[in-house]
């Protein structure tokens, strides 16, 4: 079926209820002429007559009658279905897919969804927990959440949280026996615990700055991991140096498990953005959760 036949068979379906090519035309707003060249290509297209015209009336043919039969079942569904969708736009509803860290889904998504959804039993969120840079549109995510430093241009950025930092952070036992580093050149005498990055399978160097001097630092030691938790357990063990998120590492800090190095060297940078397409047009569950998420200082 060619997209024209739908537009030209609801013509015919409106003229043979109305009855009446002027009635008709009123209701779907077109000329009468314009009408009758649509009924007659329709027609013409299908090779039988499908209306019956006279100077009074109007009236459907057996072949009429019989598409009648089929097209206003047909029409109907298609125009509850159209009312449906229009409700679905209104009404916070459907599924929304959203690419994160684990981190980020534990300290900034979970929380609001938590609260949210019990309110909201239309809306289903699907969480993909991974690290590395996923094409959102490729991958047919609704959005995204990631460090606001690391957003691509052409995408539309909420803030969902605080500035953050990451810290260097070292068992008392460990730094009992290695004195604590205060530059990052000190680092290289340490045995430290390294990330492996899922976005470009290499292990991560060190980000560090001070009085806007900035250096990039490749640490090395016998662990490495690509999840932050198992390296704060490491660290925590004994293995050596760790630099992960300062509010992870707060409550051991708070408790004397692990203490806190080079905080100088330590500065806090842009915290989580959720992001996505700037020609997406939001849906009324979207809108919604993008405002629950919204970080207000």
């Amino acid at each position: 079926m060619q997209r024209d036949d739908l537009v030209d068979l609801n013509a015919f379906l409106t003229v043979a209820e109305e009855k009446s090519f002027t009635r008709a035309a009123a209701r779907l707003g077109t000329s009468q002429s314009a009408l009758s060249h649509t009924i007659r290509r329709l027609e013409t297209r299908l090779g039988i007559r499908l209306l019956t015209r006279t100077t009074r009336s109007v009236a459907a043919t057996e072949a009429g009658e019989r598409l009648i039969q089929k097209l206003r079942p047909a029409l109907d569904g298609i125009g509850q279905e159209l009312e449906a969708l229009k409700e679905l736009r209104d009404k916070p509803a459907g599924t929304i897919r959203i690419t994160t860290s684990e981190h980020a889904a534990r300290t900034r998504i979970w929380p609001v969804l938590e609260n949210l959804l019990p309110d909201y039993p239309d809306i289903h969120v699907e969480l993909s927990l991974d690290s590395s840079f996923a094409d959102i549109v490729t991958d047919r995510f609704d959005a995204g959440v990631r460090l606001g430093e690391a957003l691509a241009k052409d995408m539309i950025a909420v803030r969902i949280g605080p500035a953050m930092r990451l810290v260097v952070v070292g068992a008392p036992a460990y730094l009992a026996q290695h004195p604590a580093p205060q530059t990052p050149h000190d680092l290289a005498a340490h045995s430290c615990i390294n990330r492996r990055q899922n976005s470009s399978g290499g292990l991560y160097s060190w980000e560090l700055a001070k009085d806007g001097q900035e250096i990039r630092v490749r640490v090395d030691g016998q662990l490495a991991f690509n999840d932050g938790g198992f390296i704060l357990r490491a660290a925590l063990a004994g293995f050596g140096l760790a630099f992960v998120m300062e509010d992870q590492a707060r409550p051991y800090i708070a408790d004397g498990r692990l203490k806190c190095v080079m905080e100088d060297w330590c500065p806090s940078f842009s915290g989580y953005h959720l992001y996505y397409p700037s020609r997406r047009q939001p849906s009324a569950a979207f809108a919604l959760l993008v405002e629950a998420l919204r970080y207000r200082d």
